[in-house]
């Protein structure tokens, strides 16, 4: 699957404010390379129904044995180790002998600082060789998914190392004191350096699984089912989106034989909220992840394109309108490879009068129909272009309620089937006082 920058940021998967973006949401890692590896995988949805299933069953390996992560690794663990190989302290140069115990004793009074840090590091240099074996031992079994087990498998050849076997042996055997800590020092920074580091390396990638598992548990999310189809399809129960605080949950379909939904209602009635909820929800699919819903089934989308945000370009001189039709465009150019598209469109065509919006939404519309191979969720405020519409059975007309009571608008939020009548603008304008305003004006 691919989505292009403006699909990435209309969906709020990344946001400035990390806070109120999907990512910030999701984001459970402890480390900031875990951090980092995570945010790579939200960048490269995956290809295949078969990739996506094997990082499904890693997920649920990791869940089903999430009360036995190893906590003896931590952020400071991994923050400390990094700085320990980087250090500018030269490791002792004789490891046995008489040697030794002189470097130590200058160790521990001329250089009494730098012995403090080695000190201090070679624990958490423990800690990390320790976590590690408890990794392989509780988690790289017959039964561990491909995706994880070739990280574990490398983790273990890595931990096969004569040095590292001498240093528990002696941990175990309560020896690790001044000298055998100067002697493993020279030990891990002179001959074990590049192992460390890729240990570390491959606890990012571990953390950042570890935080799509704790994420999936954390917001009850529920893996979806992949369908192989030629053509796309997606059915939710109980679809809502994640990254609100009280969503509301919406049962959906689209398929082949309506693969059109054409939304309306008022502004704030939860139109915008709707279209994000179900791109959100196929691409979490897509990265191997829950999804917010009770059920999901989907088919492999090649990509998400949507419409929602689009902007001016002052600097460039080019208006709103512009760059809507651009963009539209540039969809059409996207979406016409033959491949299975997810295309999502908010209040097309805001930048022009409305009888300009209204011809130009009704030729995109009816030129859109014609795909077999894309999903479409388009709304609008053009009531009007609906009636032009009614008879396309390709097109299920839902419409977001909203009622007036005691002139006040009250939003339920509500799906429904059909097309909204209520026009609402001007007792917004009453309800917030604008007309008394304007009476005022002298």
């Amino acid at each position: 699957m691919q989505l292009d920058k403006t699909s990435y940021y209309d969906l709020s998967i990344f946001n400035r404010d990390e806070e109120y973006s999907l990512f910030g949401r999701l984001d459970f890692t402890i480390t900031a390379g875990g951090r980092e590896h995570l945010r790579q995988l939200f960048t490269k949805p995956l290809q295949d129904i078969k990739a996506i299933q094997q990082r499904q069953d890693a997920l649920k390996y990791i869940i089903s044995l999430q009360g036995q992560w190893p906590s003896v690794i931590t952020n400071g663990t991994i923050v400390v180790v990094e700085n320990y190989l980087e250090a500018q302290i030269d490791p002792i140069s004789n490891t046995e002998g008489l040697g030794l115990y002189i470097q130590t004793a200058l160790h521990k009074t001329v250089y009494a600082p730098d012995f403090k840090h080695i000190k201090f590091a070679f624990a958490e240099v423990l800690n990390l060789i320790r976590g590690f074996n408890e990794f392989v031992r509780v988690f790289n079994s017959d039964q561990a998914p491909q995706v994880l087990k070739v990280l574990l498998d490398r983790a273990a050849r890595l931990l096969n190392q004569p040095d590292f076997a001498t240093i528990l042996q002696a941990d175990e055997e309560g020896k690790i004191h001044a000298a055998n800590i100067l002697r493993f020092d020279s030990y891990m920074r002179k001959r074990n350096r590049k192992i460390l580091l890729e240990l570390i390396s491959l606890y990012h990638q571990l953390d950042a699984f570890y935080a799509m598992a704790k994420a999936v548990n954390h917001h009850k999310l529920n893996f979806p089912t992949l369908l192989d189809h030629a053509h796309p399809v997606i059915k939710a129960k109980q679809l809502y989106h994640v990254i609100l605080d009280q969503p509301v949950a919406y049962d959906m379909e689209l398929n082949q034989a309506t693969n059109f939904m054409f939304l309306t209602g008022a502004n704030m009635a939860g139109k915008t909220t709707f279209i994000r909820a179900v791109g959100i929800a196929v691409f979490l699919a897509h990265i191997g992840m829950g999804v917010p819903a009770e059920q999901m089934e989907l088919s492999f989308f090649h990509g998400i394109f949507s419409n929602i945000q689009v902007q001016d370009n002052i600097f460039k001189g080019e208006s709103y309108f512009y760059n809507e039709v651009q963009r539209i465009k540039n969809t059409i150019i996207q979406i016409n490879n033959g491949k299975n598209w997810l295309v999502l469109i908010d209040e097309m065509f805001k930048g022009t009068n409305v009888e300009d919006a209204r011809n130009c939404s009704l030729a995109v519309i009816r030129g859109l129909l014609k795909s077999s191979n894309c999903l479409f969720i388009l709304s609008t405020h053009l009531y009007e272009v609906a009636e032009e519409l009614k008879n396309e059975s390709k097109i299920q007309f839902k419409y977001f309620e909203s009622q007036v009571i005691e002139d006040d608008l009250h939003f339920t939020y509500l799906l429904r089937d059909g097309i909204a009548k209520e026009k609402i603008g001007y007792l917004i304008l009453r309800r917030e006082k604008v007309l008394d305003l304007l009476e005022q004006i002298k």
